[in-house]
């Protein structure tokens, strides 16, 4: 089928009231990559990770008839896939919890300044990446999970389901200048805990 003929993912939240299994399996594969990077870095690593994207589909699956499909999916998966994590996070006992394209300081690649969209794109290294991956990828963790819970959720949210201020702030039921306010705060934050983790022992 032609990618512009592709239903949108609201056509296929109406699919699987109707009771077509194949389209909640579609919802699940087009979303996998983009909420498993999101989940992983919420919740520090990859198998907590994999349980909670389940949960998520599974939450998905249940409260589908609830879903309003005059909205998007995507930041309603989202929203879920963040409660989800953040239930998963109590339960382990862990405390885990501006423009994300502005410098964050610390080594990036090619000698420019990192910003945290450079910093999470976790999956396609420039070609001169100054940092083995694996470990630059270790070191963002180590910077997300100094994060205060709820600054940790709306920085990975703005950049995972790229919304504007008002939309995350109808998303997440916040005002928008406590968005405004957290966002800018989580980026600040990130930045210093960044340049900390980053910085070369022989500086």
């Amino acid at each position: 089928m032609p990618e512009d003929l592709s239903p949108t993912d609201e056509q296929l939240v109406e699919a699987m009231r109707r009771g077509d299994a194949s389209a909640f399996r579609t919802l699940v594969t087009r979303h996998h990559d983009d909420l498993i990077r999101f989940l992983t870095r919420l919740v520090g690593d990859r198998t907590g990770a994999e349980d909670v994207f389940q949960e998520t589909f599974l939450q998905i699956h249940i409260s589908a008839d609830t879903f309003d499909v005059t909205r998007r999916f995507r930041p309603w998966l989202f929203t879920i896939a963040a409660n989800k994590g953040r239930d998963y996070l109590r339960k382990k006992g862990r405390r885990r919890a501006v423009e994300l394209s502005a410098p964050v300081g610390g080594r990036g690649g090619g000698g420019r300044p990192a910003s945290f969209v450079d910093l999470m794109e976790v999956d396609v290294p420039a070609p001169d990446a100054a940092l083995d991956r694996a470990e630059q990828d270790r070191m963002v963790q180590e910077a997300l999970e100094s994060l205060q819970p709820t600054l940790k959720e709306i920085l990975l949210l703005a950049y995972f389901q790229r919304l504007s201020y008002a939309q995350v702030a109808d998303e997440l039921g916040i005002p928008l200048g406590t968005v405004k306010s957290r966002l800018h705060a989580a980026v600040a934050q990130f930045a210093r805990q960044w340049q900390r983790v980053s910085r070369d022992p022989r500086e």
